[in-house]
């Protein structure tokens, strides 16, 4: 019998139970896949804190996997057994198998393993929508990136330069810099020594930058401001460090009519038309070597909970996956 990660309530890591679980037949628009490689992410930890309102209990979190196709129902048309896909939900990956709606899967190219399809499905779908929907990078763009040696921090480090733009970074320690650094980003800045509102002005001769892409939340907040350009984008897209409290449309204004977006990568992929075009961009510059995809840590399935410590000690870089 298959297993997955079961959730009666929210809590910590003891919260994470592996358990049987049955599979029925999927019937209409319900796929059966079979997971070869699992995602993990912030959003998991979200969920299973309760930070994030679970959609039933009890709860299964994850947001993406790689896997082949076990079975389809009546109604799906574009994949069938055998199919080696990926796809991201806000819940529901940390299992061997499960059942899953049809328009949430893309069916991988060939070049495509299992281990990065689950390394990117998230993490590399939200940096294609940061950096061409929430605000279009464009050559010549100077750009501030907390967490620049996380999972999407690598990502969009190498895409962003692949753009064209003036990449500064924030990350923990030495080594997470220097593996930032080897990922595209020009500036490097040590948040725990060093004042990153005065690196950023020194960096940028005191005229800010372009747009802040900031996932750590109340930890950054206001000070992502402060490093912004006139007329600047502020994207917080995470709250690693926990929600903003303090938010007031007045510090935009005060700041030079300041920009500021909350979005959703859910938002960006929610027909299968939008999913399809923003997977075959984030595949095409990983195809083309333009983003090279770092995994660095793995688990077994039933030691999710370790990874969800190491993960929110922010002890890990780059990608981390669960083997079912």
């Amino acid at each position: 019998m298959p297993h997955a990660i079961v959730m009666q309530e929210p809590g910590d890591t003891a919260v994470l139970h592996y358990a049987p679980v049955t599979i029925p037949q999927p019937t209409g628009t319900q796929v059966h896949v079979r997971h070869q490689a699992i995602g993990v992410n912030f959003i998991d930890t979200y969920f299973r804190t309760g930070l994030y309102k679970w959609p039933q209990t009890p709860l299964t979190p994850g947001a993406e996997a790689a896997g082949e196709v076990v079975a389809v129902g009546e109604a799906v048309t574009h994949v069938k057994p055998g199919d080696r896909v990926a796809y991201t939900t806000p819940t529901g990956a940390y299992a061997q198998e499960r059942l899953i709606e049809a328009k949430h899967i893309i069916v991988l190219p060939d070049d495509i393993s299992y281990e990065t399809a689950a390394a990117i499905t998230l993490k590399g779908l939200t940096a294609q929508y940061l950096l061409r929907s929430s605000f279009r990078i464009e050559a010549g763009h100077t750009v501030l990136f907390h967490a620049a040696a996380g999972g999407v921090g690598l990502l969009a480090g190498q895409w962003l330069a692949h753009l064209g733009a003036t990449v500064i970074g924030t990350a923990g320690s030495a080594e997470k810099m220097a593996l930032a650094k080897e990922n595209g980003y020009a500036h490097m800045i040590n948040y725990r020594t060093e004042n990153f509102v005065e690196r950023v002005m020194e960096i940028t001769d005191g005229q800010g930058v372009d747009v802040v892409y900031d996932s750590v939340g109340q930890d950054t907040y206001p000070a992502s401001l402060d490093c912004l350009k006139k007329h600047g984008t502020w994207v917080c897209f995470g709250q690693s460090s926990g929600m903003i409290k303090n938010f007031a449309l007045s510090d935009l204004a005060q700041r030079g009519s300041l920009f500021a977006t909350r979005p959703v990568l859910f938002d960006f992929i929610d027909t299968p038309e939008t999913l399809a075009a923003a997977a075959a961009d984030l595949f095409s510059v990983v195809q083309n070597g333009t983003v090279k995809i770092s995994i660095n840590q793995e688990f077994g399935l039933a030691d999710a909970g370790e990874a969800h410590q190491m993960l929110e000690g922010r002890q890990t870089t780059g990608s981390t996956i669960l083997r079912p």
